[in-house]
């Protein structure tokens, strides 16, 4: 029987030393823990993250859910 992983996968802490910007001395911060323009130092560069893909769905619907009553519709309302 397979073991099914519990709780949430560990994460490995960042720190100031995984940079990219103190990686390549391009960091005058002196902090003690990441800041908020942390990059993960990699082979290829300063890389932006990968996007989610956009997709178009198709359009099921022919008529809307619902619509304003016509003029015709608010006229036999109000003349009760």
């Amino acid at each position: 029987m397979a073991s099914v992983p519990q709780g949430r996968p560990v994460i490995k802490k960042v720190s100031c030393e995984d940079c990219f910007f103190r990686c390549n001395l391009l960091c005058a911060l002196d902090l003690d823990e990441p800041c908020a323009t942390f990059r993960p130092d990699s082979p290829q560069g300063l890389c932006p993250p990968q996007q989610l893909r956009f997709t178009f769905r198709q359009e099921r619907r022919t008529k809307a859910a619902w619509a304003f009553p016509s003029a015709q519709e608010q006229a036999a309302l109000h003349a009760r």
